[in-house]
Parts: structure tokens; C-alpha cells; sequence
């Protein structure tokens, strides 16, 4: 299994960050305009038993992702692991902890297998790693944007 893991600080109250998360269509936003995915589906927010489908294109095959929420603790954390998709499995935690009473760290933590055992994790690993890596650098960008934005006025 691998981990990733991806880390911010904000200067928003982590009531505002929470909140911005909660947006219907805070997965089109949080999307990179390079990443070829269609938001299919989001049902119930980020509480636990909401789900979100995705379609997407792995080397122009359409992929669907349907990820479920497990956990969520307002304004620390919620939870989703992959239901249906192209992980042998993924969870990932998205944390929300405050630094200060106008700041806070944003963490995305992600583990996850790769289909195909070692041998994948091997050959395919560290690409996984590095799309993660501009994935979740976009949407710390583009939520931190939003979010000071927000707090300052």
C-alpha cells in the first residue's frame, strides 16, 4: 500500500474552508481543466453515506469512479473510499485542522493500492504519486484562492 499526502496552510478560518468544501459543485471546481473527468454524481454532501461518481479516461478508455463517504467529524475531517474504480483500493482523508483564529492546514491524505500487485507499484508507483501531486497541488491552490478571498471580505 501506498501513501500520499498533501499539505497547506490557509489563511481562512477552517469554518470557511469547511464550507467552500461543501459546495455542489466543489468537485467541478476542484477538477484540473487538464484532467479529462465528468462529474456524474454527488449525493449527500460530505456526510457519512454520501457518494460521488466520476467518469474518466485512462489512456481514452472511460474509467466510472464512484467514491463513498465513511467518516466525517464537521469542521476535522471526512472520509471516502473508492467503491467502484480503478484502484485496488483508496481511501483518503481530507483534514481540516486550525493554526490560528485566521488560518488553518489543509491535509489530504490518500492510501491506496494499484491493481496489479508489486509489480505495478514498482513500474507505475512513482507516476501515480507525481499526477497526485499536480492533482492536489491545483486544488490547494485554487481552494486556498477561494478561501482567502472569501475570508477577506
Amino acid at each position: 500500500m501506498k501513501t500520499f499526502k498533501y499539505s497547506s496552510l490557509i489563511n481562512a478560518d477552517v469554518r470557511t474552508v469547511w464550507q467552500f468544501h461543501e459546495r455542489d459543485d466543489i468537485l467541478d471546481i476542484l477538477t484540473p481543466p487538464w484532467q479529462p473527468v465528468k462529474v456524474i454524481r454527488r449525493e449527500g454532501g460530505l456526510a457519512a453515506g454520501a457518494i460521488s461518481e466520476f467518469r474518466l479516461f485512462l489512456l481514452f478508455i472511460p474509467v466510472t469512479w464512484i467514491a463513498k463517504h465513511t467518516e466525517c467529524q464537521i469542521y476535522k475531517l471526512f472520509i471516502d473510499r473508492q467503491e467502484q474504480g480503478p484502484m485496488k483500493s483508496w481511501v483518503h482523508y481530507h483534514e481540516f485542522e486550525p493554526e490560528g483564529e485566521q488560518k488553518m492546514r489543509l491535509t489530504d491524505r490518500i492510501n491506496y493500492e494499484l491493481p496489479g500487485g508489486w509489480l505495478a507499484e514498482l513500474i507505475l508507483g512513482w507516476w501515480v504519486n507525481a499526477r497526485l501531486k499536480d492533482m492536489f497541488r491545483y486544488r490547494h491552490q485554487v481552494t486556498k484562492q477561494e478561501c482567502e478571498k472569501l475570508s477577506s471580505s
